[in-house]
């Protein structure tokens, strides 16, 4: 369960990180507030998908390390 564990907080870390960057930006910014939201949004997206797998592999890892079968 740490390995899952460990993943979601890298991947919570990454989504904060993404809107925080696109919060200063939009403050810096207030021309472009929509188009910098609509990147951060998309940047988003893609934090979260690139973690699907190393979130899958991190739970394939705890199973495999708590079933007594082996």
């Amino acid at each position: 369960m740490t390995r899952t564990i460990t993943e979601l907080l890298h991947l919570l870390i990454g989504v904060v990180g993404t809107l925080a960057i696109g919060a200063i930006c939009a403050r810096a910014v207030p021309q472009a507030v929509n188009e910098i939201w609509q990147v951060t949004g998309g940047v988003t997206i893609i934090v979260i998908f690139m973690g699907i797998r190393p979130l899958r592999l991190a739970w394939r890892g705890d199973r495999a390390a708590a079933d007594p079968r082996d």
